[in-house]
């Protein structure tokens, strides 16, 4: 298990770094007919580019061009592995020479160097968020393949820097700044990431995905579990710290028949499972919220250790994100979106 393939029957493998020449993947298991193009992937790879988010953004500038490799004939899938590549374009890398021995606070640097022992410091390599452009990618194919099926995925920042969104549009958020839920919250959010980048800081926040069209049934009753794979799927982002599904942690602090979702002959009354029982779908709405840790590059002075385990302090160089909002919002998006196709797959092959 190489850690670097997602999924089963639709799959996904990545490669490349935050400063090597570029990066890519290859989907796998994508039956023949769906219509696919670059076009296609290249909208939903210009939402995550580097430079979006106004405020909370990197200076890094790069174009994120898809080309697609292989598995594509005349706009439609063949049913072969499709390949695809981004190259990278506006590395700097000489940021990072001060860094080169030493472990930054918040960064995989400790643990690549124990379990490899070696380690690409330039922008964190493999463990950089640039990674992510393979994933939207990947995603922005499986959303073909559930176009197919009515299934639908919208994701939307409904919390930043501590300060929540009081209304719920998701309708709108892809066109909003920071992908917000509720257009009456950016100000207050471009303000808050103003004052914080003024310190020398960065910020976290949440954000809250909702899949319709999902059949009842879809999932696994033991360990592969819809809500379990989709909490997988989402904790393998970076910058991910928590997902809950329906009511989440709420629900801990709820009696039974608080908790529960009544039915009626025309449907549920509530939504607290978050569209899941037993891990297989009801037929609701999935709902599922994710938390978001603030970027660990930091422009203020921290203590840390070199690789020789001594005593240093240092300030972070580079370009970096203020926030992982709003651009960690499509890879969320297209982990969920990844995750659904295999289960639609799967489902398939049991005939159900």
């Amino acid at each position: 298990m190489s850690g670097n393939t997602f999924g089963t029957l639709f799959s996904l493998t990545t490669f490349g770094e935050s400063h090597g020449v570029g990066l890519g993947g290859v989907v796998d298991g994508c039956p023949p007919g769906i219509i696919l193009s670059e076009d296609i992937i290249q909208r939903e790879l210009d939402r995550r580019k580097p430079g979006q988010g106004g405020p909370a953004a990197t200076a890094r500038k790069e174009s994120d061009t898809v080309r697609l490799l292989s598995g594509v004939f005349e706009g439609k899938t063949t049913g072969t592995p499709i390949g695809f590549v981004v190259m990278n374009e506006d590395q700097r890398s000489r940021d990072y020479s001060a860094i080169m021995d030493v472990y930054r606070p918040g960064h995989a640097d400790l643990g690549f160097d124990a379990k490899f022992g070696v380690r690409d410091y330039r922008g964190g390599g493999r463990s950089s968020g640039r990674e992510t452009v393979s994933r939207v990618a990947g995603g922005a194919i499986a959303q073909e393949l559930l176009r197919a099926e009515g299934i639908a995925v919208c994701a939307a920042t409904v919390e930043l820097g501590g300060i929540a969104a009081s209304g719920r549009d998701f309708d709108g958020a892809l066109e909003r700044p920071f992908f917000s839920v509720d257009a009456d919250s950016v100000d207050a959010w471009e303000a808050r990431v103003r004052e914080v980048k003024a310190g020398g800081d960065t910020l976290g926040g949440i954000v809250e995905l909702r899949v319709t069209g999902v059949p009842a049934g879809l999932g696994e009753p033991v360990f592969d579990k819809l809500d379990a794979r989709l909490a997988y799927a989402l904790m393998g982002v970076g910058a991910v710290k928590g997902v809950e599904i329906g009511a989440g942690f709420a629900a801990a602090r709820l009696t039974g028949s608080q908790n529960n979702d009544p039915m009626t002959p025309d449907g549920f009354l509530s939504n607290n499972a978050g569209g899941i029982l037993g891990g297989m779908a009801s037929g609701q709405e999935l709902v599922v919220r994710v938390a978001v840790k603030p970027i660990p590059s930091i422009a203020r002075e921290q203590r840390t250790v070199d690789r020789n385990g001594a005593a240093r302090r240092i300030t972070i160089g580079g370009r970096h994100d203020i926030c992982a909002i709003p651009r960690i919002v499509p890879v969320l998006r297209a982990m969920a979106l990844l995750a659904l196709a295999d289960f639609v797959l799967l489902q398939r092959r049991v005939g159900r």
